[in-house]
This record gives C-alpha cells, structure tokens and sequence, in this order.
C-alpha cells in the first residue's frame, strides 16, 4: 500500500535499518512464495476434478482469484524490498511504469476483494436456496466477473492520467491535472475494505447460520456435505481478507509517513493474506489437498463425483 511515492521517498532513511532490510526480504519472500503457490493454486482447479464448474461455479471465482493474487504482490509489495535495497522505486522508473503500477496497484486489490463478495454471496445462496438462483449460474458468474474487471478497470482509469515529471526532473506518482493523493487513498479504503467488510461480514454471517443448521440436520445428502466443505474453507478465507487487509489501507489513509516501518510491516500482513489460499485449502478443502497430492506423486487427475453424488448435485444445485 502506497500513496505519493514522492513524499514517501523524503520520509526514508538514506541508510536502512535493520528493520527496513527485515521487510523487505519478507516482501520478496512473498513474492516468491506467491508466485509459486498461488500459480500451483490455479494449476489444481484446471485439473479434470475441477473441470466441473457447471455444478460447481464458484470455482470461477478461485481460478480468477488466485491469478490476481499473484498480480497483487508485483506492486507496491515488490518496491518494499526494491526501494531499500537498490535504492529506487519500479514504480518510477519511466512514465509509462508509472502510469500501469499505479492503476494496477488499486485495481488488482479492489477486484480482487470484490470476487471475495460474490464468493460470499455464491455460497449464502448455495446454503439458503433449494434451487439454482441467476448468480449461481455457471455463464453469470462469468458475467459477474467480467463486469467486476470492467468496472474497476473504469473506476481507476483516471490513475493513467497520473505520474510527471517534477521541477527537480524525478518522476511523481501523483498528478498535475487534478489532486490524486491522499483522495484516491479513501476511494481505495471504500471499494478495497468499508464495502467489502461490511458485506462479507453480513453475508458470511448467514453461511454461518446455515452451517450450524445444517450440521444439526440429522440426515445429510452429498451435495450438502459439498456446500459444507467449501462453504467453511471460503468463511476462513474472507474473514482473514478482514483482519489482515484493512489495518493496512486505514493506517495508509490517515497515518502516511508518522512511521513508515509500521505502516510497511502492515502491508507485509496484508500481502501474507495474498498467499494463504493454498495453505488454506490444502488444510479445509480435502479434494483441493488430494488433487495435490496426486500431483506429487505423479498421478492421474482424481476421478469425478460418483453418479450417485452427481444426482444428488444436480436435485438440490451444488455448486
């Protein structure tokens, strides 16, 4: 998380601390682990048991997901250790990587916590909802996604207009057409965090009545047993995206450059958040660790759900 990389650059020491050097080896850390985890991430929910997303189109959304949380970490993450150790921002290099890291800095977050809402939602109406609702179909959630693109993709196109050259000849990050920092930073904190927690929150909250009830149901068909699994893996998942993500973005809103050690050991949380899909799943979601598995020990891509679970999927919409 960054605003006026001008002003940021004047706050630093000439020299780094040990601090500093300490988070920025955590940022390529991240950057590495990301990479490979979140790119294996993608790789199993390609493979045949995944393939499915007809019956089970919230794995749209994981696919697209783990694809932006590998962008997520080459911007602002990146420059934490670029910036202290070689002593310059990839951001500010030109003109023109200035103008593309600042748009995908805000875009790459906004979308990505906004395909965390429609998760959400996928899975409230997949618990609530006997039958298969408009956003639970497999063509509409490409749809939904596409739109979530576009709209971001809009919202933060004014940031291309951005980055000059100042009157010492450095490259700014902010504008001289109109003030872009610290407003953008607040548009940010409402499409990345305000909107997103409150609707996660309220939306997890009835998965998680759902949950409970269906766990008091004496007699549970295999679809249910479905929506549980990934149900619980998504509920961990969004509400960590909470707690992780928004000291981050508040802190970068209101307190940039009071310190900027603490402020750059938040966004290490928050892009630690970008690289906990994988650990997650292999821990909540079986058919996600099995498919791992089997790729270690070099196997065939595991089987489909049996016809009997199919039938079940197909009578009560497991997605």
């Amino acid at each position: 998380m960054s605003t006026n990389i001008t002003t940021i650059a004047k706050a630093a020491a000439s020299v780094p601390s040990t601090e500093v050097v300490v988070v920025a080896y955590f940022s390529l850390f991240l950057v590495i682990v990301g990479t490979t985890l979140n790119s294996l991430t993608f790789i199993i929910f390609c493979r045949s048991r995944f393939r499915d997303t007809k019956t089970r189109p919230v794995l749209h959304y994981m696919r697209v997901i783990a694809i932006f949380d590998i962008l997520m970490l080459y911007g602002w993450n990146l420059d934490h250790y670029v910036y202290p150790i070689y002593g310059f921002y990839l951001q500010t290099l030109t003109l023109g990587s200035c103008k593309f890291l600042s748009f995908l800095n805000y875009f790459a977050a906004q979308s990505s916590a906004w395909l965390r809402v429609f998760i959400c939602l996928d899975r409230y109406l997949s618990l609530s909802r006997l039958h298969r609702t408009w956003f639970s179909d497999s063509k509409h959630i490409l749809m939904i996604i596409t739109g979530i693109v576009v709209f971001f993709t809009l919202l933060n196109f004014q940031l291309f207009l951005a980055c000059y050259y100042d009157s010492n000849g450095y490259i700014s990050n902010n504008s001289n057409i109109f003030v872009l920092y610290p407003t953008w930073d607040y548009v940010n904190l409402t499409f990345y965090n305000f909107l997103p927690f409150i609707l996660m929150v309220t939306l997890n909250s009835g998965v998680i009545y759902h949950l409970i009830n269906l766990r008091r149901t004496s007699t549970l068909q295999n679809s249910r047993i479905q929506h549980r699994a990934i149900s619980i893996t998504l509920v961990i998942t969004t509400f960590l995206f909470l707690l992780m993500t928004v000291p981050s973005t508040v802190g970068f809103a209101f307190f940039c450059c009071n310190n900027m050690i603490v402020l750059r050991s938040l966004d290490c949380v928050l892009y630690s958040y970008h690289i906990l899909s994988f650990p997650l799943y292999m821990i909540t979601f079986d058919e996600f660790r099995q498919e791992f598995i089997a790729i270690i020990l070099c196997k065939k891509a595991g089987g489909r759900v049996d016809p009997m679970a199919s039938t079940a999927v197909q009578t009560v919409n497991t997605k």
